[in-house]
This record gives structure tokens, sequence and C-alpha cells, in this order.
């Protein structure tokens, strides 16, 4: 199973080494990145693999969403299977 992690803010360093390093130690292999700076604002989309997930879902969510907060940004998981359903015509 996959998540599609979203993450938009003000641009300041180590805003992927810190995503990254959620998703490493919680075991979830990112599979893709894109991300982009807009003048001062930071864009990013990451699918990671969620089969070695080490804890439940839901605090994963939680962690990466308390990550944001603590760094002024907006951190959003969605499982596939939402964002699929939801983007289905």
């Amino acid at each position: 199973m996959k998540a599609v992690i979203t993450v938009t803010g003000k641009d300041t360093v180590g805003i992927i080494a810190d995503v990254s390093a959620v998703c490493a130690n919680r075991g979830a292999n990112i599979r893709e990145i894109t991300q982009n700076v807009l003048g001062e604002y930071f864009a990013m989309i990451m699918i990671a693999e969620l089969d070695g997930l080490k804890i439940p879902f839901a605090d994963f969510v939680d962690e990466l969403a308390a990550l944001g907060r603590s760094r002024g940004l907006d951190i959003h998981t969605m499982h596939e299977d939402i964002f699929n359903t939801m983007h289905h015509i």
C-alpha cells in the first residue's frame, strides 16, 4: 500500500530531510518525490510505500502533521485508496 504526502509552506532549509527522516524512521519507503520552490514558497509531493510501516497508519499521519505544525508547514498524508477514490470519475 502507498500514501500520497503533500508538503506546502515557506521554504526553509531541511524540509525534505525532516520529512524523509520521519518516513525512514517509521519504515515508509519513498518511491517518488517532486518538489518546487516558487518564490519563497515550497511545494512537495511524495509517494511512499507503506508495506514496512512500523506504526499504525493513523499515527504516521499524525506524526507528519505534527512535524508540519512545528515547522510552519502544511503536511497532509493520504492513503492511496482514498486518493484514488477521490479522483475516480
